[in-house]
């Protein structure tokens, strides 16, 4: 079952990636009591995610922490090496990466998607929601191979 706005986000763990290595983090621990910007992306490293995804919540921090957001964070079915590598090439220091190496966060959240198809096994759907205090306020799901309601422009335009 898909999550829901209104939903509390489950309970998983996740492991951030930080400059000194992967760090284990339960996800109702790290979404308690903040407002974060959190988009999800099939794949870092990937060409719509590299070009368009993450590039636009870098260019669009500024104004995200304007409307009240702590944190924006990203996650992916990626390992936290990756994951920092790829904050480090084309991210920013301010965007948390959430590495769901096992896919267990996007199970939990019924986001899953199956990519066998392009030899990269299962991975997370592209996806935007902003959750507050564990709670899901908003989330733009992806139609497959569409990348528009989980920018971060529409994020903002939705506020």
């Amino acid at each position: 079952m898909t999550i829901s706005v209104g939903d509390k986000l489950p309970d998983v763990k996740l492991a951030k990636a930080t400059a000194e290595g992967p760090e284990a983090v339960q996800s109702g621990d790290y979404f308690a009591g903040k407002k974060v910007a959190l988009f999800a992306v099939p794949g870092a490293f990937t060409p719509t995610c590299s070009a368009k995804h993450l590039p636009g919540y870098v260019e669009k921090m500024d104004e995200l922490k304007a409307q009240g957001f702590d944190e924006v964070a990203c996650t992916s079915v990626n390992d936290a090496f990756v994951l920092g590598a790829w904050n480090k090439d084309g991210g920013s220091d301010q965007i948390t990466m959430l590495a769901d190496g096992n896919g267990d966060f996007a199970k939990a959240v019924g986001l899953d998607a199956d990519f066998q198809g392009f030899g990269m096994g299962q991975r997370s759907q592209r996806y935007s929601m902003v959750v507050n205090d564990g709670v899901v306020e908003q989330l733009n799901v992806e139609a497959p191979g569409d990348f528009s309601v989980s920018s971060a422009e529409h994020m903002l335009d939705q506020l």
